[in-house]
């Protein structure tokens, strides 16, 4: 197995087993995975910074057992940031040396909060309503861009700004920045789902309840509780192919609900491709 020390902001870092195949499908290996996320990083870290952050570990890659882990791992740099929130130690990523020394664990996925920490550790409140749409089969992606399109006419219509991302899953997640806080993001995500819920039966579905997906997409409002959180913009997914959850351009979402092959999830290469191009940060 490859081993190399790398100078990262300052810090030094021991990158382990670099020909390690991560994605077996692919082939992708711990060192692409490594250099993805050291070359997103421009974007990926504002979307990052001042929100705890769990994390899914494949430490035998895709295929193999993965894991939630949420508090920092015993044997981690003094130098990364750590917040206490409740009885867990998050750590905090605002740099590139953090988060490599986390991939280089094979954190191969970076779930974050709707709500930031200020720099004492103490918990903001949310800055965000996040929505995710997840089709129940045989809907998809086209689905999803069509009830996007009717969330965004919603969400307008309140004076708010909403932003696509590919959930580099199955369906599509929407971002609705919150310039001042309100009292029950949750409620709020829910009022919404079942007001569309309401008017398109045939097409949305609020109730967490499975059963009732078939056909339909789900407006999960449930992502907005304060414990809850979503994978963030620009993090690898653990699919069978190295997907990425990346900002879409509400050009594209249109496009998507026209024709089923006008959209899909966003490979690695593709990520890269993008990630030159301005996204708000939310």
């Amino acid at each position: 197995m490859v081993d190399v020390r790398a100078e990262i902001d300052g810090r030094t870092l021991k990158l382990s087993n670099l020909d390690k195949v991560l994605y077996p499908r692919t082939g992708t290996t711990k060192a692409e995975v490594l250099d993805y996320y050291a070359r997103v990083a421009p974007v990926l870290l504002p979307q990052l910074r001042g929100r705890p952050v769990t994390r899914v570990r494949w430490p035998d890659g895709i295929g193999g057992q993965s894991f939630f882990e949420k508090n920092t791992p015993a044997g981690a740099p003094s130098w990364i940031r750590t917040v206490r929130v409740r009885k867990n130690i998050f750590p905090v990523v605002d740099d590139v040396a953090t988060l490599t020394w986390l991939a280089n664990t094979a954190a191969l996925e970076l779930h974050v909060h709707q709500w930031r920490v200020d720099e004492a550790g103490e918990q903001l409140p949310a800055d965000r309503i996040v929505i995710d749409l997840d089709p129940g089969e045989p809907a998809g992606l086209p689905e999803c861009c069509q009830v996007a399109l009717l969330v965004r006419e919603l969400v307008v219509g309140l004076g708010l700004e909403v932003h696509p991302v590919a959930s580099g899953s199955k369906g599509l997640h929407l971002y609705i920045p919150l310039a001042v806080p309100v009292p029950d993001p949750a409620g709020v995500a829910r009022q919404m789902a079942e007001q569309l819920q309401a008017a398109y039966p045939g097409l949305v579905v609020s109730s967490m309840t499975k059963e009732r997906r078939g056909g339909r997409v789900f407006l999960d409002w449930s992502q907005n509780n304060a414990a809850k959180t979503t994978v963030a913009p620009w993090s690898l997914r653990g699919r069978d192919r190295p997907t990425v959850a990346v900002p879409l351009a509400w050009d594209e979402i249109e496009a998507g609900a026209e024709d089923p092959l006008a959209i899909d999830q966003v490979s690695l290469s593709e990520a890269l491709s993008r990630a030159g191009n301005t996204f708000p940060v939310f």
